[in-house]
């Protein structure tokens, strides 16, 4: 019987998850994972089975951190607007002051593996959704407050603001200023 792993699961994915993000998954080698996990390759592949195993729980762990950042900001008290706008201007802040500028591991997928990765796929389009779900929650209930025009569809507009998000988390990779990018949010937000 082999002995039993000596690491900490949560913080070996937490790991795999920056080196999938800075690096994207076809880039990351098993051997990048063995140097920055500090684990073996065998107690790699027994603990987790294989790197797209890994890869998949480092895009759930994303999902279950990132998720709650604009649940968070699109509950915070105020009028529906300005915490669409704080929501969308909070991915943008976390995007242009991280060192790496890495985007959004979601985004980063989407491209890089979703027409040829179908599990992939439908993890970052299960990911997509639930940010156009909270977007589609905060627009009803604005349309409810009397806050919101009620003539848009709260699923198009939802969609549109993701769209706007997506593109955003592209270009918080350039150098473009923040300030420009967070501009172009009050632009998305303000025929609502």
């Amino acid at each position: 019987m082999g002995r039993p792993p000596t690491f900490e699961r949560d913080e070996v994915i937490d790991k795999a998850m920056d080196l999938f993000w800075r690096q994207g998954y076809r880039a990351t080698t098993p051997n990048d994972l063995v140097d920055t996990l500090g684990i073996g390759k065998g107690s790699l592949y027994h603990a987790f089975g294989s790197k797209r195993e890994l890869f998949s729980l480092a895009l759930d762990r994303y999902r279950d951190q990132q998720a709650v950042l604009i649940d968070r900001a699109l509950a915070e008290p105020g009028p529906i607007k300005d915490r669409i706008i704080a929501a969308m201007r909070l991915i943008i802040e976390l995007n242009t002051t991280d060192a790496d500028r890495r985007g959004c591991l979601a985004v980063n997928t989407a491209a890089e593996l979703a027409t040829v990765d179908e599990d992939a796929g439908e993890r970052v389009s299960a990911m997509f959704e639930r940010t156009t779900g909270a977007f589609t929650d905060a627009i009803r209930a604005g349309q409810a407050s009397g806050e919101l025009r009620t003539d848009l569809d709260a699923d198009a507009v939802a969609l549109h603001l993701l769209t706007t998000l997506v593109g955003l988390q592209v270009l918080t990779r350039t150098t473009l200023d923040p300030e420009r990018l967070a501009r172009s949010v009050e632009v998305a937000v303000a025929a609502l």
